[in-house]
């Protein structure tokens, strides 16, 4: 038998994909997982007795066009810091820059980005601390034409159309930029991603025009636009949406997640079916700061780990349709993270200010991408 390239040995291995939680060897050949058992050897061993072993992470909104973009950070460093081995772009680019996102930061990465299309021309073009634009404010940014164009041209990576509603993204346009994203998205047969900040337009507004598969981001928001009412009930639209299959995503970011919002969904038994960062120039800085820390503010509301790794691996795979992607089935891609639980006591901040004083916070410990050890020397 020819020797594995790598093996992880004596590991806590978590894979919702497989249902595993136990300590395990994991061994990967040829940018594959090539084995899951015990006394597994390898060219390359590493002992991480004591740490999580998971499917690499997938954060599914993102905004990591660096150097094209004023909100953009670099992949490269937030996977190395954060454990993140796909980052999903959500809507940085749109028609008439998507070209140097691609030639410029996605094919040139050594972790895998995969994007949404800005249903804007420009993208998000104007997006800081000094500085912000919701750019799709102004209608005339906005030409399905091209967004159909530059989606079918690179259609083997654009992942969907992304568009951002809400007083704050789309001004005095209220929902007029989804219902054109919504056209390009069924001329090209792919789906949406929606944010949704400050009204108008109104919650029920937009989520009652999401189709199944398409994708809720900022789900967990604090009010105003919030999914839950002041006595703890999920609103009918909500509960309708995901009846219809609307995917449910966190996407942190600096405005959009509250820990009240949160506390009341999940005593509902509402869970999101995604965490995510939101992460950008802003919220890297706080309060979201990576993937990581969004999922420990999971794990110290109750959610348990298993679900939280659920959560962040094969449920955003299966929201992509990459199910090669968030699991360590033998024969998959070789990617996975190694992660350190601490204990203790953390503090953590919603985007309204709300503290919450934790017990437990994941760290990365290790990167593999493509078989091998990836990781800051």
């Amino acid at each position: 038998m020819p020797m594995n390239d790598l093996v992880l040995k004596g590991g806590r291995l978590i894979d919702p994909s497989q249902a595993i939680d136990r300590v395990a060897d994991i061994a990967f050949s040829d940018g594959k997982v090539s084995a899951i058992g015990d006394n597994l050897s390898g060219k390359d061993t590493r002992d991480v007795g004591g740490k999580l072993v998971t499917p690499g992470l997938i954060d599914l909104h993102t905004h990591v066009y660096w150097g094209g973009t004023s909100l953009g950070v670099e992949a490269e460093l937030l996977a190395r810091t954060g454990g993140v081995t796909t980052f999903i772009d959500a809507g940085s680019a749109g028609p008439g820059n998507f070209h140097g996102f691609r030639r410029h930061v996605i094919e040139p990465s050594p972790v895998r980005i995969l994007p949404y299309l800005n249903v804007s021309f420009p993208g998000i073009f104007a997006f800081s601390k000094t500085v912000m634009v919701g750019e799709s404010a102004d209608m005339r940014l906005i030409d399905p034409r091209e967004a159909v164009r530059v989606a079918l041209e690179h259609k083997d990576l654009i992942l969907g159309i992304k568009v951002r509603v809400g007083k704050s993204a789309s001004g005095n346009s209220g929902a007029q930029p989804l219902y054109m994203a919504l056209d390009v998205a069924e001329e090209t047969g792919l789906p949406v991603m929606a944010h949704l900040d400050n009204p108008p337009p109104a919650r029920h507004e937009v989520v009652s025009q999401l189709r199944s598969g398409d994708i809720l981001t900022h789900c967990f928001r604090p009010f105003p636009n919030a999914p839950v009412r002041a006595d703890g009930r999920v609103r009918d639209e909500i509960l309708a949406a995901r009846q219809r299959g609307v995917i449910f995503d966190i996407g942190h970011g600096g405005g959009s997640f509250g820990f009240g919002t949160t506390r009341a969904m999940l005593a509902a038994g509402f869970l999101p079916d995604v965490i995510s960062s939101d992460v950008h120039t802003i919220s890297i800085e706080g309060p979201a700061f990576d993937l990581l820390t969004t999922m420990s503010k999971f794990l110290c509301l109750g959610v348990d780990l298993a679900t939280v790794i659920k959560l962040a691996t094969v449920n955003p795979a299966a929201a992509i349709k990459r199910p090669d992607l968030g699991t360590l089935k033998v024969g998959s891609v070789g990617e996975a993270t190694v992660l350190d639980q601490a204990n203790g006591q953390f503090d953590y901040t919603d985007c309204i200010g709300e503290r919450l004083v934790g017990d437990k916070r994941l760290l990365s410990a290790g990167v593999v991408l493509a078989g091998r050890w990836w990781h800051p020397a």
